[in-house]
């Protein structure tokens, strides 16, 4: 009996060792994962997923264009593995669906948007992310510039957008040459080798080459222009800063763009590639961002007006309907005049809404995605079958990126919903390819003004009313002027429209501006 009895003492103290060993080690083992979460430092074993620790949480993607609809695929299935996270999708069916999801109180964990960046930055709406990294991320860090430039009245930030970089950051990596949102016209070689080649080295060697191509085959229309892309190339040419709706800086001070010493130069320039009839009148009433690519592809049209990737997304479609002839991208200065002036924030950013099941996983999802590993799994797929990393310090891509198919499929850049410019700007660089060489000659001739961009009104300010109406009003009026009958109509007709915008208040919103545009440029020293 005693030897039984001390039997099973001995078992139940045994027992009772190994549960204790048991926990202790499951105590370390969630503290790792808690320290580590996020990081993008986690090993394969160490993440939720492996665990079978899934969580589903609710993404608004706020843009109809955006071409991926579902979390599939390599990338989305590597974050999932990484953090333990899936999402569940629902792209916008156009852009009044997010306002009326914000003004039914209807949202779901997480947004991603654009053009609703002012209107989701609310604790009423949103989780401040400075308060979710504190409390659940603290070793979640972002620098200074991105904060100042995300940080609301409130002294909060809801969000940092993707695709922005500082123009220190992008000096010091000459690999990060930007991105495809940045304007290129493309040629086709074959007529160009026909009519002599020759010299495109100004506007008005380039417009003498629309006028030869007009001359030798009248049926083909020598410029077509994407929707999206009609201003920006000759914006630039001309020595413009910024857009039509934007702003522009000199000594100090603001103005808005329309009224640019140069802004005329760039009217007039329009207006003749009208009256010459190198572009079509319906150009400017197209809807549809495919027609333009169908009379490049389809051997209608000359010259091809849209981004720096357009020589090469066109060759691949041209190729694949079994043609044999080429397009070759203009350079992307034609003249000692021309400028680039990036004053944009970037792109999008990711809200943490106020109805998320759990903030702490969002943020710290975000964190992985902000973290080198997450950054390059996003933009370039998954390392080893999409991509090598070149001791060089660039991606040796195992994909063309100008293959919208591929990319699109794979998923690959589309769930930036934390990254940045440098990044981003390194899948532009493809040695010997013709975007690689646009964005290096790009790179070569822009500044970097963000603090232009932070003159941002409130949703539903003055200030905002002001420039809307402006802004709808440049819209119809800018039109005409190109239209016009001669140059002379041209300019009383732009002359016009400045005095309209003058009409609706743009003194009182440039003092605004200034006043802003004091304040905030602070931010920057």
């Amino acid at each position: 009996m005693n030897r039984n009895r001390s039997k099973k003492v001995l078992v139940l103290s045994l027992t009772v060792i190994l549960v204790l060993v048991l926990l202790s080690a499951c105590g370390k083992n969630n503290a790792g994962q808690k320290e580590s979460a996020g990081t993008g430092t986690n090993t394969a074993s160490e993440t939720p997923a492996k665990n079978g620790e899934i969580k589903e949480l609710s993404l608004f993607i706020d843009a109809s264009w955006y071409p991926v609809k579902e979390w599939k695929g390599a990338i989305a299935e590597k974050i999932t593995e990484k953090t333990g996270i899936k999402l569940n999708v629902t792209v916008a069916t156009d852009d009044k669906q997010l306002p009326l999801m914000i003004a039914s109180g209807d949202l779901p964990d997480l947004v991603f948007t654009n053009a609703n960046i002012d209107r989701m930055s609310d604790s009423k709406l949103s989780y401040p992310w400075n308060e979710l990294i504190e409390q659940y991320a603290p070793d979640f860090k972002i620098d200074k510039t991105r904060i100042a430039i995300h940080t609301m009245d409130d002294g909060n930030f809801y969000t940092v957008r993707n695709s922005f970089a500082t123009q220190e950051e992008v000096a010091q990596n000459k690999y990060s040459v930007g991105s495809d949102g940045n304007p290129g016209i493309a040629v086709r070689e074959d007529i160009l080798k026909e009519l002599g080649n020759p010299p495109i080295d100004s506007l008005d060697n380039f417009q003498k080459l629309l006028g030869m191509v007009k001359e030798k085959y009248p049926d083909m229309v020598p410029l077509i222009m994407d929707k999206d892309w009609i201003e920006q190339y000759f914006l630039q040419q001309v020595g413009v800063e910024g857009l039509l709706d934007g702003w522009y800086e000199k000594d100090g001070k603001v103005d808005y763009a329309i009224r640019q010493p140069k802004m005329l130069e760039f009217f007039k320039f329009m207006n003749s590639l009208y009256r010459n009839g190198y572009i079509l009148a319906e150009n400017f009433a197209y809807t549809n961002d495919q027609i333009d690519d169908q009379y490049a592809t389809s051997g209608k049209a000359f010259a091809h007006s849209h981004t720096v990737s357009i020589a090469e997304s066109d060759n691949i479609k041209i190729k694949t309907a079994g043609s044999s002839y080429t397009f070759k991208m203009l350079p992307s200065a034609l003249s000692k005049d021309t400028k680039a002036v990036s004053s944009g924030l970037g792109f999008a950013g990711t809200f943490i809404t106020k109805q998320n099941k759990d903030p702490e996983a969002s943020i710290k999802f975000i964190q992985y995605l902000a973290s080198d590993e997450g950054k390059k799994l996003t933009m370039f797929g998954v390392e080893g079958e999409h991509w090598t990393w070149n001791e060089e310090g660039y991606p040796n891509l195992k994909y063309d990126p100008s293959d919208a198919d591929f990319v699109n499929s794979n998923g690959i850049k589309w769930w930036y919903l934390y990254n940045d410019g440098v990044t981003e700007g390194m899948l532009g660089y493809v040695p010997g390819a013709q975007k690689t060489q646009a964005l290096m000659e790009r790179k070569a001739f822009t500044t970097y003004k963000p603090e232009l961009g932070l003159i941002q009104m409130q949703p539903d300010s003055q200030e905002k009313t002001i420039k809307t109406k402006i802004d709808e009003m440049i819209k119809n009026e800018k039109v005409k002027i190109y239209l016009a009958k001669s140059e002379e109509e041209a300019v009383s007709t732009y002359k016009n429209m400045v005095k309209n915008a003058e009409k609706i208040g743009l003194e009182q919103l440039v003092d605004w501006a200034n006043q802003t545009y004091q304040k905030k440029k602070d931010l920057f020293k």
